[in-house]
């Protein structure tokens, strides 16, 4: 098998602008509209806009790469980090603090020059214990080799399929060193550079674990350049995820081809425009809960009320009972129903059908569906 880095013209990537065009053109305006639109926004919608974005790029990164972190830790992290006033803040774990440590370095500081150093920190955010699993790895620095070769395999132990081996240890440091150069001189489009410098990396696994996430990165780094702006509206890492087999298959047959990635940069420039179609129900969810909050800007509520509301509003999964009010406000039963009762005979909560034990409940409709 012969991989892209072992062409004779690598790392020379090559792609045609015409077959390019015509897509590029429309996400870059749709891209222009969309920031306009959002910047637009009073500064607090457009506060929680961003607050929702960067939760969902953190944590939908992270699912890419069979990891599944806990959302409030990653929305509080994320708050805290930000000076963002929500209420309801909870503790985020070593590993969440250090994803979201990477990435609003990436997408806060867009415009710091992408270096080693700045790499080997971001690999040691995401891995504060120098394990990945139950495996010690190096942090901080290039994969060594020690270990054999780095391959991207699937399939069970005896029957593994190699989809990818990455370049030997001995080249990384000139491997990346011709690429942390091209990334901060070359001057292609930049929503063309966010795509090529996301094969580029991956391409070249320059770290034991952790390559898909930081390459993500970069590729949020890129589009902020792009865009000018730290505000982020919309999540590629999203849009991954929810294409995530198509993503893998056009990396791998992409890995396995000549230096001409115009088939990637167009999937990627696809990918960009469908990730948002995200910022709009960003926007919708926005907009709901500030309808919501306007609904009830005359009732008292307290800290507990007003957390779990936030939770339903967020997009709280499963039911909400009595026990998981009191599990969420740290509270004992007695005082979760008298809280969910006061909204009950207010018209916020209503019961959903069912009774006993198994008693619901969730927002009125009619304190969510009124315009502003």
């Amino acid at each position: 098998m012969t991989y892209i880095y072992e062409q004779a013209d690598w790392p020379n990537l090559r792609w045609s602008d015409e077959q390019l065009a015509q897509r590029l053109a429309a996400v870059r305006h749709r891209q222009g509209r969309l920031i306009g639109h959002m910047e637009a926004l009073g500064f607090p919608l457009r506060e929680e806009a961003v607050l929702q974005a960067l939760t969902e790029d953190v944590i939908k990164s992270s699912e890419i790469e069979g990891e599944v972190l806990d959302r409030e830790q990653v929305r509080s992290s994320i708050a805290r980090r930000l000076g963002m006033d929500i209420g309801g803040l909870v503790q985020a774990d070593r590993n969440v603090e250090g994803v979201v440590e990477m990435m609003l370095d990436a997408t806060q500081n867009y415009a710091a020059p992408l270096t080693a150093e700045r790499l080997h920190d971001w690999h040691a955010a995401l891995f504060p214990t120098g394990r990945s699993g139950m495996s010690k790895i190096t942090v901080g620095a290039w994969r060594t080799g020690v270990e054999g070769p780095m391959q991207v395999v699937s399939g069970p132990i005896g029957r593994e399929r190699v989809h990818y081996e990455a370049p030997e240890a001995e080249r990384l440091d000139a491997e990346m060193t011709r690429f942390l150069e091209w990334f901060e001189s070359a001057q292609p489009d930049p929503v063309l550079k966010a795509g090529v410098a996301h094969l580029w990396f991956v391409t070249i696994h320059p770290f034991d674990d952790g390559n898909g996430r930081i390459a993500r990165a970069i590729a949020d780094l890129a589009l902020a350049r792009a865009e000018g702006t730290a505000q982020r509206f919309y999540s590629m890492s999203a849009q991954i995820r929810a294409e995530r087999n198509a993503y893998y298959d056009m990396l791998e047959s992409t890995q396995k081809g000549d230096t001409d990635i115009t088939p990637w940069l167009l999937w990627f420039i696809g990918c960009l425009d469908r990730a948002f179609d995200g910022a709009e129900t960003i926007l919708a969810s926005v907009m709901r809960k500030a309808r919501f909050w306007e609904s009830v800007a005359t009732q008292p509520l307290n800290e507990r009320q007003r957390k779990v509301i936030n939770r339903l509003l967020d997009g709280f999964e499963g039911k909400l009972t009595n026990a998981k009010w009191a599990a969420l406000t740290k509270t004992s039963p007695d005082t979760a129903l008298r809280d969910i009762n006061d909204l009950v005979q207010r018209g916020i909560l209503v019961k959903e059908p069912g009774g006993g034990r198994s008693t619901s409940y969730a927002l009125a409709s009619g304190t969510i569906d009124k315009p502003a």
